[in-house]
Formats: C-alpha cells, sequence, structure tokens
C-alpha cells in the first residue's frame, strides 16, 4: 500500500492503533517514536529501536509486508529475530487490518536521524540466534482468534488486552526464561520493567481488583482515578496516558467486561516483593 495514497479515514484508524497498542511509552525518549529509551530487565538492558520513517534509521525503507511480518512473525526484513522485549508475542494476534493501518500511520510521522543503540545484554541473552529456539516452545504466531461462545463486547475487550494493549506483557509474572506464565495472567509481579512491581489486575477480591466495578475501572483506565478518589501515577500514569486515555468509552467498556470475567487469581504482591519499595507505582 502506497502511504501517499493512503486515505484519511485509514489514517485516522492507525492513529487509533497507534494508541490502543502503546508504542509512545517504549520507543520515544525525547523524540516521537524514535527509540533509545532504556528498557531494564533481568536479561540486560534493551534499546527500542527508531521507528520514524527515516530510511536509514528507521523504518522508512520498510515495505508494508516487513512490517506486518516484524509484528506477526518476530523477524526483521533481514530474517533475523528480534527479542521478545519487543512485545511481538502479543502484537502477533493483530488484525492484518490493523497492521496495515499502524504502518500507514508512522509513515506519516516526522523521521528522525537517531542511530539504533545496541542492547546491553550478558551472554547467552546476547545471542540473537539463540532467540529461535526460545521461539520454538513459546511462541504462536497468528491472528486473535474471536470466541463465538462470548459476546462482541468480551472479544473485543479481549482483543484489546491481549493483542493491541499486551497488558500481559507487564502484568503477569515470567519463567526463567522470560515467557509469561498463563497459569497467572495478569496476576501481577515484582519484576516488572525496570525492576518495578506491577499489581494483580485479575477480579481477586483480597490481592485484586474484584472490589473494582466496571464503571470504576472504567475511570481509572480514562482518568488514572482509583476507587479510593486517589490517583496513580509513575509507570501506570504514563502508560494510562499514551494508551488507554486514548480510547473510546465503548472500548474502555470493553476492556472493563473481559478484565472482570477472567478467573481471579490469589497473588500476595505485598508479601512477594517485599522489602521492595513500590509506593511510587500507585501514588
Amino acid at each position: 500500500m502506497s502511504v501517499a495514497l493512503a486515505s484519511e479515514d485509514l489514517l485516522e484508524h492507525g492513529r487509533y492503533v497507534f494508541y490502543a497498542a502503546g508504542c509512545v511509552s517504549c520507543h520515544t525518549r525525547d523524540q516521537l517514536m524514535a527509540g533509545g529509551r532504556p528498557l531494564v530487565s533481568p536479561f540486560g538492558t534493551f534499546y527500542p529501536p527508531n521507528v520514524t520513517p527515516h530510511r536509514e534509521y528507521g523504518i522508512g525503507a520498510w515495505s508494508e509486508e516487513d512490517f506486518l511480518r516484524a509484528l506477526r512473525e518476530g523477524l526483521n526484513p533481514q530474517g533475523e529475530h528480534y527479542y521478545p522485549a519487543f512485545p511481538y508475542p502479543s502484537y502477533t494476534r493483530m488484525t492484518r487490518q490493523d497492521m496495515q493501518a499502524l504502518y500507514a500511520y508512522l509513515m506519516t510521522l516526522p523521521a528522525s536521524s537517531r542511530g539504533i543503540q545496541p542492547h546491553d545484554l550478558p551472554w547467552p541473552f546476547s545471542s540473537r540466534p539463540m532467540v529461535a529456539y526460545w521461539k520454538a516452545g513459546r511462541f504462536t504466531s497468528g491472528e486473535f482468534p474471536t470466541d463465538p461462545d462470548k459476546s462482541p463486547q468480551w472479544n473485543r475487550g479481549a482483543y484489546l488486552a491481549d493483542a493491541l494493549g499486551h497488558c500481559s506483557e507487564c502484568h503477569t509474572p515470567r519463567d526463567y526464561l522470560g515467557t509469561p506464565r498463563r497459569d497467572r495472567y495478569l496476576a501481577g509481579t515484582c519484576t516488572g520493567p525496570d525492576g518495578r512491581r506491577v499489581p494483580n489486575i485479575t477480579p481477586d477480591r483480597d490481592t485484586g481488583i474484584g472490589h473494582w466495578t466496571c464503571e470504576a475501572l472504567m475511570t481509572f483506565l480514562k482518568t488514572g482515578k482509583k476507587p479510593d478518589g486517589s490517583y496513580t501515577d509513575s509507570l501506570m500514569a504514563e502508560v494510562l496516558g499514551t494508551s488507554c486515555m486514548q480510547l473510546t468509552r465503548d472500548d474502555l467498556h470493553s476492556l472493563a467486561i473481559y478484565l472482570q470475567s477472567l478467573p481471579p487469581i490469589h497473588n500476595d504482591l505485598d508479601a512477594l516483593c517485599a522489602p521492595f519499595d513500590d509506593s511510587s507505582f500507585y501514588d
């Protein structure tokens, strides 16, 4: 698809996908989508790349199919594997239509000449070919499958959480090789981005958000205001401001419906994460 021929409707759709997918928070340090922001993990420090339309330092020379392959298969145009710090295990579930719209929108952003900063990873995590072995048992590519037994709202919420919003990438604890544990889906973790605690967002009444109403959850996603009247700050405030706050009320409602339908998982992070200070995540 020629970006020059992209319709206003396609670009507006792409802009919406851009925010729903949370692209800004990882790829922006001081220039929109120019990369370079350090992401500290238990496996080392990753530096997201420049994904502006600069032809040399960004993705300006990529075809649409190159871009779709990166999201669907976690491969760059040369066929090399991306580290799953790039959340393609979630983005692979995006619809082709959403991927195409996102590509068209990214190609309209200002180009930046910022070069790519190499990741700072110890061996063996520094070995990119080893990602192929990780993928072999831990990554399945393919578009999000709708559940015919669930409502359209539930399916939309599941798509927003699992594919676009990639909630599990931060809110689900990982095994020793960095794979999110499906048996602890969205149950929170002590070792989230930058080593910070990330809360349990399953509907467990004691350790999750089971006491939140649907309207309270929607209010939080739209404004950052919690049921007790306080506001979130720090990491979650950034996620909300660059993603969730841009969603329509219908999508917020669908997301809340989905989250409240999940099995509650009791995961007492107060006990597991002590003595780490997580106060700035919530306050």
